[in-house]
């Protein structure tokens, strides 16, 4: 029986995925938009550096982030980058599509991403990474402490653009 029960926990820690490292090749996916058209992961990056958010309605950081998201698509242009909103964890507390729907920026829609998230690790909203255009991941961001808001907003929209200006320079 301690047999069978060390085996069973061996197997269990063997299923552990390890978490997605920068300067590791993104793992591959294929989600639906919310207008149910198939999005597959990378051939959607067109060889554009991606940033790629996971989050949800109900999550403040996800809310306080969006209209700088919103910023660096259109400073940086559709032309040079892509931004991916894969909603996840949502709890079906809110309606995605309508928050989409809403935004004033393009973005790449990706509805129920949970399985998504899992193969990213992400396992706290938002989850912010950006992908660069050969599908590795280039900068994923650091937990923090700061509360929701127009600061942390600010130090992730900051991190971004510095990450987008090397990825962008090195073409």
């Amino acid at each position: 029986m301690r047999r069978l029960i060390l085996l069973a926990i061996l197997m269990i820690g063997a299923i552990v995925v390890e978490a997605v490292e920068q300067g590791q090749a993104a793992p591959t996916w294929t989600g639906m938009d919310f207008s149910g058209n198939e999005v597959s992961f990378p051939s959607v990056i067109d060889g554009k550096p991606t940033v790629m958010i996971f989050w949800a309605t109900w999550c403040p950081y996800c809310n306080a982030f969006m209209p700088y998201l919103g910023q660096i698509q259109k400073d940086y242009g559709e032309d040079k980058i892509n931004v991916i909103a894969i909603n996840a964890k949502e709890r079906g507390i809110g309606d995605p599509a309508a928050y989409v729907a809403k935004l004033d920026f393009t973005v790449i829609d990706v509805a129920e991403g949970d399985v998504i998230a899992e193969k990213y690790s992400v396992n706290f909203i938002p989850g912010l990474m950006i992908v660069d255009g050969d599908g590795n991941i280039a900068w994923k961001r650091a937990s923090t402490e700061l509360p929701a808001g127009k600061t942390v907003a600010e130090l992730w929209d900051g991190q971004v653009r510095e990450q987008l200006d090397l990825l962008l320079a090195a073409n």
